[in-house]
């Protein structure tokens, strides 16, 4: 076993924090009340190899593995959760997918433009009325000839009305149930495809969320990901890239807890000595420090299970779940060691706990992952092998 990042990692590590620290901190309180960020964002991720960290370079990307992606998400969530979560949609959710699942024409067409960060990609599984229970989904897919007809609703997707792609599940034959879903990749020039936006949101202000709509919108054959069928296996798959970003994202945003709240036990004083002398004070601390080491373990175990190709839902399941866990009482914390101040807008810690909820829900709620592993344990669940799985790194070309 290897606990130490290669120099490569830590290069990427140091270049990260610095645009972080100069370009996305001094400006996200202001875009967090705003709703919004610059869209020159976009083009920086892009100018630094960000948006395809991941992807081999024969596919536009950087060509580092699969842990590099682990680290970008960890820095970038430290700034805030609104940029993890466009790299976690765009690579994790989308690129990555099409790593694993797509053609090689699928590839050319959509892989490389988006590792490049010449175009956006974002996912679209959940529904109105189809959240954990993905079966209850209600969008369809009439096959038409050389096309498939779509109709239906997504919400909650996040990059909404900014992406250019979309990787849409639908019913090609609900009498199937789980095995009746397939996968589609959908171009937002496409007719019958609008968006709208989610306004009023609790946290992740900065980052745009909200609904898809397909009327009648025509699809090519060529756009199916996978087989008919397959849809359910491919968003699962798919899932399990994503939580590994969201789960490497809460370790950033525990090391922004610890960084605020340290800063603060040495500014502030009370019964005549600095706030971090006082021993609850410092355990919760000491918690967040506790949270921090074990959830970056957990997420860079299951990158280096990803590096070597083995299949990885069950530690990705407990990385996701208890680094969000750890994520939000960490915030919680820091709010609590701010006192009155961590209830204002002055201080970043209400931003940060308002932001940490939110991937305590998504990609599965704690109370799933929660059962996921308890029938692991129990033996009730076991994964099966996959028919493809994400390419091993070092990349072959």
């Amino acid at each position: 076993m290897n606990f130490e990042m290669s120099t490569e990692q830590e290069m990427l590590r140091k270049t990260v924090r610095q645009f972080v620290d100069e370009e996305i901190i001094p400006y996200i309180a202001k875009w967090d009340a705003d709703g919004g960020f610059d869209a020159k964002i976009w083009s920086r991720l892009a100018e630094l190899g960000l948006m395809g960290v991941c992807v081999p370079e024969q596919y536009g990307g950087s060509g580092m593995d699969y842990n590099a992606l682990a680290i970008v998400c960890e820095e970038l969530e430290r700034g805030d959760t609104a940029f993890r979560t466009a790299v976690s949609v765009h690579t994790g959710l989308n690129s990555m997918t099409l790593m694993q699942w797509g053609t090689e024409e699928q590839k050319q067409r959509y892989l490389v433009p988006q590792a490049k960060g010449v175009r956006i990609g974002a996912f679209g599984l959940t529904e109105p009325g189809a959240g954990s229970d993905v079966a209850a989904m209600s969008t369809t897919a009439v096959r038409d000839g050389d096309h498939y007809i779509l109709n239906g609703q997504k919400t909650w997707i996040s990059l909404c009305d900014i992406a250019d792609h979309f990787l849409v599940f639908a019913y090609t034959d609900k009498s199937k149930k789980h095995h009746g879903i397939s996968a589609f990749i959908v171009e937002r020039s496409m007719a019958g495809f609008t968006s709208k936006a989610i306004k009023g949101k609790y946290g992740i202000r900065a980052g745009n969320t909200g609904e898809l709509f397909f009327e009648d919108l025509r699809v090519p054959v060529e756009n199916r990901l996978g087989e008919e069928g397959e849809g359910f296996k491919i968003a699962m798959s798919a899932l399990d890239n994503g939580r590994f970003t969201v789960a490497a994202g809460a370790v950033g945003l525990i090391q922004a807890c610890i960084e605020a709240s340290v800063k603060y036990c040495h500014e502030r004083e009370t019964f005549g000595k600095p706030i971090g002398e006082h021993q609850l004070v410092g355990q919760m601390i000491a918690n967040m420090e506790a949270g921090y080491q074990m959830s970056r373990l957990l997420v860079y175990r299951v990158g280096e299970l990803k590096n070597k190709g083995v299949r990885n839902t069950r530690e990705t399941s407990l990385a996701k779940w208890q680094a969000c866990d750890f994520a939000n009482k960490a915030a919680d914390d820091a709010v609590q060691i701010h006192g009155a101040y961590g209830y204002s807008d002055e201080y970043p810690v209400a931003r940060y706990l308002r932001n940490s909820k939110a991937p305590v829900i998504y990609e599965g709620t704690r109370e799933i992952h929660t059962i996921m592993q308890a029938d692991y344990v129990l033996g009730r669940r076991r994964d099966k092998p996959l028919s493809k799985m994400l390419p091993k790194w070092p990349f072959e070309e």
